[in-house]
């Protein structure tokens, strides 16, 4: 996936937040994990003034634990989306136009014949899109 990132412009990158030196927060920090726990860390980890943007998606039992006081006394913004409702239209333009290469996001193309290994890959997270193809 860094390698993938390289490609589309990313200049760094880290495994875990605590390998980048931000003491005094983030200006805008986006889960995009909908993950319980990834979601309490991002919030901790807004800078006074920030933003917190939720876009993962959460299974809708999942709950979160945050800190009302904080999110008050450091002015935090805490935006949700379900960005999918208007993003389409635009992302088939930018594929059609050339814009973006979808060759870069899939990592696996595999026969029908291998559908299970396609489903066992992504439940491992191996590897970013699996494309199945007859």
């Amino acid at each position: 996936r860094l390698a993938t990132a390289t490609t589309l412009g990313c200049t760094g990158a880290a495994a875990r937040a605590e390998e980048l030196d931000r003491p005094g927060g983030w200006d805008v920090v986006i889960d995009a994990t909908g993950n319980a726990g990834a979601i309490q860390d991002g919030l901790g980890r807004v800078a006074k003034g920030g933003t917190f943007l939720q876009f993962g998606v959460s299974d809708y039992a999942t709950t979160a634990v945050i800190e009302p006081y904080k999110i008050y006394n450091q002015e935090i913004t805490i935006t949700g989306s379900m960005a999918v409702l208007h993003s389409y239209e635009r992302a088939a333009a930018l594929f059609a136009s050339g814009v973006l290469d979808a060759s870069v996001f899939i990592s696996d193309r595999l026969p029908l014949e291998q559908y299970p290994q396609a489903i066992e890959r992504f439940q491992a997270g191996i590897g970013r899109k699996i494309v199945v193809e007859p």
